[in-house]
C-alpha cells in the first residue's frame, strides 16, 4: 500500500481514479487545486504524487518544479491532455518521473505507480539552515548547535515552513491554512500554543523579543534569518 497525493480539478475523473486506487489498497488524498497540492506535497510525506498539468492556481508543472527546487524527492507522475514530444520533454525536464496522457486507463495508471514505487529512492531532501539551527526534512531531524532537539510533528512542520520562507511575515490564518491544513477545527490559539512550545526548544533565551521567530504586532510572525 502506498500513500498517494492526487491533484486533479476534474471531479469525475478524480472520483474514478481515487476509487480504483483505494480498491488497490492505496491511501489517497485528493486536492482539486494547485496551491493546496503544493502545500501538501511540501509538508506531507507521500510515496507518489499524481499531478494534473493544468490546475487552478498553480499548475502541475510549477508544483513539480518548485518541489524539486526545494529538494523534494517524492516520485511524481504528470497527467495531461497535451501529447506532443515537446510537452512530454518539458514535463520530464521539470522533474516528473513519469508522464501519462489523457484519456488513460486507470489500470495503466496503477501500473505506472507500481513501476515508480519499484525504483530506488532518490537522494534525501535539501538541508535547511537558519542561524544555529539545521533541519533535515528527509530524516525529520533538527539540530541546534549540532545537538539534536526533539520536536513534535506540528512543531517540526511549523519550523520547516518558516525556514523555507525566511523573513516573510505570515498571519495566524495563513499558518492555519498552510501548516494546519489537515485539521479544519484548529484555531489561532493553536498557532500561539505551538509557537510558544517551539520557541522554548529553539531559542537561546525566554525573551520573546529575541526569538528567532519574531512576532510582528497586529500582522503575524516571521523567521529572522
Amino acid at each position: 500500500m502506498a500513500k498517494i497525493l492526487f491533484v486533479e480539478d476534474d471531479a469525475s475523473l478524480a472520483e474514478m481514479v481515487v476509487e480504483w486506487l483505494k480498491f488497490e489498497h492505496h491511501a489517497v488524498e485528493w486536492v482539486n487545486e494547485g496551491g493546496g497540492g503544493l502545500e501538501r506535497l511540501r509538508f506531507g510525506k507521500y510515496d507518489v504524487a499524481i499531478l494534473d498539468w493544468n490546475l487552478p492556481g498553480v499548475s502541475g508543472l510549477d508544483i513539480c518544479r518548485q518541489h524539486r527546487a526545494q529538494g523534494g524527492n517524492t516520485p511524481i507522475i504528470m497527467l495531461t491532455a497535451m501529447t506532443t514530444v515537446t510537452n512530454k520533454e518539458t514535463g520530464l525536464d521539470s522533474g516528473a518521473d513519469d508522464y501519462l496522457t489523457k484519456p488513460f486507463s486507470v489500470k495503466e495508471l496503477a501500473a505506472r505507480i507500481r513501476a515508480v514505487l519499484r525504483r530506488p529512492a532518490s537522494a534525501p531532501s535539501n538541508i535547511l539552515k537558519a542561524r544555529n539551527l539545521t533541519l533535515d526534512p528527509g530524516k525529520h531531524k533538527v539540530t541546534k548547535d549540532g545537538a539534536e532537539i526533539h520536536l513534535l510533528p506540528r512543531e517540526f512542520a511549523l519550523l520547516e515552513f518558516f525556514m523555507r520562507h525566511p523573513e516573510e511575515v505570515f498571519s495566524s490564518d495563513a499558518l492555519l491554512q498552510r501548516v494546519w491544513h489537515y485539521d479544519s477545527e484548529a484555531t489561532s490559539e493553536a498557532v500561539r500554543t505551538c509557537l510558544k512550545r517551539l520557541r522554548k526548544k529553539i531559542d537561546e533565551s525566554d525573551d520573546e523579543n529575541a526569538s528567532i521567530i519574531e512576532t510582528v504586532p497586529r500582522v503575524g510572525y516571521r523567521l529572522r534569518a
